[in-house]
């Protein structure tokens, strides 16, 4: 199986509307995929099918009840900070090892496509001694980085940039995911371009139904896998 993992700038970026487009193209093109959003904070049952884990599984096909959920986010908490800090207020810790083997048995899979989805950005602690830089670099998987085109971004996102390179991390794509700014898209990207000239990058516009962006997605696939599908 192929695994990329998704990782953002900072949390609520849209690396879970990109990861679930992604997962859209590859079914409307009879390619199987499949999806981990490990860990998740910020989560009320109640509202399951609204939270990033509800959306990825309505992506794949598969309904939101407890037994999906589990499959795809066993660690999930309900107060939304930071991992670390939301796993203490219900007395839990996430079991770092045990994540690496989820992550690992499922990229192990034959066939198909898979996306492991990080949480909040790529420095946010996730025990006492991990980020997510840490499991990046412990799986080593190529990376889908989604940034946005807000203020600010430009230092955000060649920071990360700049913090993967130094773990020899890949890159596979870069995509700027639009954000509710007058900042234009385009300029955003070209500055970026500008300082990150090896990079593959893409830019997504915020569609208001999911179905609007199928061939900004198609791009992205293209551009993330190096393949004509």
């Amino acid at each position: 199986m192929t695994a990329y993992f998704v990782t953002a700038t900072g949390t609520d970026i849209g690396k879970t509307f990109v990861t679930a487009g992604l997962i859209r193209h590859l079914r409307a093109h009879k390619q199987k995929a499949s999806a981990l959003k490990p860990i998740v904070s910020g989560f009320d049952l109640a509202t399951a099918a609204l939270s990033d884990p509800g959306v990825l599984l309505e992506a794949l096909g598969d309904p939101v009840v407890p037994e999906t959920l589990d499959r795809v986010s066993p660690w999930r908490f309900a107060a939304p900070l930071s991992p670390d800090m939301a796993a203490a207020r219900e007395g839990r810790a996430i079991d770092f090892d045990a994540l690496l083997r989820l992550c690992r048995e499922g990229a192990a899979v034959q066939g198909g496509t898979m996306f492991i989805e990080g949480v909040g950005g790529i420095m946010v602690p996730l025990d006492r001694r991990h980020t997510v830089l840490d499991w990046m670099a412990e799986l080593g998987l190529p990376l889908v980085v989604v940034t946005g085109s807000y203020l600010g971004t430009i230092s955000h996102t060649l920071t990360a940039l700049d913090v993967l390179a130094r773990r020899n991390l890949r890159v596979a794509g870069l995509v700027v995911n639009e954000s509710p700014t007058d900042i234009p898209l385009a300029e955003t990207m070209a500055v970026l371009a500008r300082f990150a000239p090896n990079v593959p990058m893409a830019g997504l516009v915020r569609h208001k139904r999911a179905v609007d962006g199928a061939a900004e997605f198609a791009g992205l696939w293209r551009m993330i896998s190096g393949s004509g599908d």
